[in-house]
């Protein structure tokens, strides 16, 4: 990162900048927690609507899909336009999405309202952490600022369910969105007082052929791993999906090699150190995902508690969670990046490994409260880690893409292990709920994949001396 990278951001005060940094969070607090809020909730909705379960999944999956699938794009259009004016409009669209989704008349309103939630973060989370890389340019400084990110972003997936649950008893479906639009006018009425103006930059053409096939490319992968939750892998309506999406992905890069101005220079997206860090992120959030999901199963399904005691069941993984966080800028300084990033990897391998010993009729305190702890430090270093890696040598020109693909590949990795892994903890359990057998076996995959991502990232680290 240039000093001349860092005078083009604005000469931005410390606490101007963490102050920004509290309220680009909030927004990403919103995002987040908009991934798991509706989980609860579905059953009013379904009984409001008169919809059924399968309708229904679209109220959540509509979300993942066009967040995760525009997220690149999002981060490039970020590139060309203004980091600031995207957050901007991003958290604008998202605001409003959501006041339609809480007023719906019907179930075709509130599906549309979320793909428009998810347009939204699509432009606003891949600027807002952009921002950050820019505003933070010392490492130690960037992984703390990015530890905070994290953490309330990965918060909010947490109070998401907690939040529901809460709402839902005590309200209405409807205000589990209607609580955002206040704090996004919030969030719009200080980020740009506090974040630079963007630079004066020449307008260029868009490279529209690549920006469609850019969008399709990730919008398919994305719709072809969340249709396999209910179709399997076999299905077409998972296969032709991922063919498409892997066609538009190869056609992609073809035309970005020959284009005379493309949308993403493709030397970006090689970067080693980036790659390695994207790569270890799909795996770690693939076994973050499968955590978070398969133990809310097992806190209602097997040790019986309610929805609101489940989400009162996760707090120490916040506890836990933010005490990482608070200490993650420490051990980067002290480690690097990538070995932090091993050691995060180790903590939440150490984790599944415990969970992957579920009994028939656990304990929460002896079976599953220490899995989740050591789950929860690896993942406030390890996640905060690859962040750091995968913004690694980010200028002005590149810094949204990087973002972008940081993001997409945090979003499809979970994606992918709630498919695949979810789905070995079914096929491995009898009836209609997951078994301990379904639970050992998703959690042992879960450590497999954790194990190959530290080794790769072993093996690079080892071969070339960190910066």
């Amino acid at each position: 990162m240039t000093s001349r990278a860092a005078e083009r951001v604005g000469p931005t005060p410390a606490k101007r900048r963490w102050t920004a940094l509290v309220f680009l969070s909030l927004l990403q607090f919103l995002i987040a927690i908009d991934v798991t809020v509706v989980n609860i909730a579905l059953p009013s909705i379904g009984q409001d609507f008169q919809a059924s379960p399968h309708a229904l999944t679209w109220v959540v999956t509509g979300y993942t899909v066009v967040g995760g699938g525009l997220l690149l794009l999002g981060g490039r259009i970020s590139d060309l336009l203004g980091r600031r004016r995207m957050f901007v409009a991003g958290a604008a669209v998202f605001g409003v999405a959501s006041l339609v989704a809480g007023l719906a008349p019907g179930l075709p309103v509130l599906v549309l309202a979320r793909f428009a939630q998810g347009v939204g973060e699509a432009l606003a989370s891949p600027a807002a952490m952009s921002l950050i890389a820019l505003m933070f340019t010392d490492p130690t400084e960037r992984a703390k600022a990015l530890g905070v990110w994290g953490a309330v972003s990965s918060s909010g997936l947490v109070f998401g369910v907690l939040l529901s649950g809460v709402i839902t008893d005590l309200a209405s479906w409807r205000w589990v969105f209607l609580v955002n639009p206040p704090l996004v006018v919030a969030v719009l009425a200080v980020v740009p007082a506090l974040v630079a103006r963007d630079p004066a930059r020449r307008p260029e053409r868009l490279d529209l052929p690549g920006a469609a096939l850019l969008t399709a490319a990730p919008l398919l992968l994305v719709l072809g791993i969340v249709q396999a939750e209910g179709h399997g892998w076999t299905s077409w309506a998972v296969l032709a999906p991922l063919a498409a999406g892997t066609a538009c992905g190869i056609a992609f890069v073809r035309h970005e090699r020959r284009a005379e101005n493309p949308l993403v220079r493709l030397r970006i997206l090689a970067h080693r150190t980036r790659l390695t860090a994207n790569g270890a992120t799909v795996l770690l959030s693939a076994a973050l995902s499968t955590t978070f999901f398969l133990t809310t199963f097992y806190l209602q399904e097997v040790l019986d508690f309610g929805p609101l005691a489940a989400g009162v069941a996760f707090l120490p993984f916040c506890a836990a969670l933010l005490l990482a966080v608070s200490v993650v800028g420490r051990v980067v300084n002290a480690l690097g990046s990538r070995w932090t990033a091993v050691a995060g990897l180790l903590a939440t391998a150490l984790g599944t490994a415990w969970l992957s010993r579920l009994p028939e009729r656990g304990d929460y305190a002896v079976d599953l409260l220490p899995g989740l702890l050591a789950v929860a430090v690896g993942m406030g270093i390890g996640l905060i880690a690859l962040q750091n890696a995968a913004l690694t040598d980010v200028t002005e020109d590149d810094a949204g893409v990087a973002s972008g693909m940081q993001r997409s590949v945090d979003q499809l990795g979970g994606a992918l292990g709630l498919s695949v892994l979810v789905g070995v903890a079914a096929s491995s359990s009898a009836g209609a709920t997951f078994g301990a057998e379904g639970y050992r076996w998703a959690f042992t995959a879960a450590l497999v994949g954790l194990v190959l991502a530290t080794a790769a990232v072993i093996a690079f680290a080892s071969r070339r001396p960190e910066r």
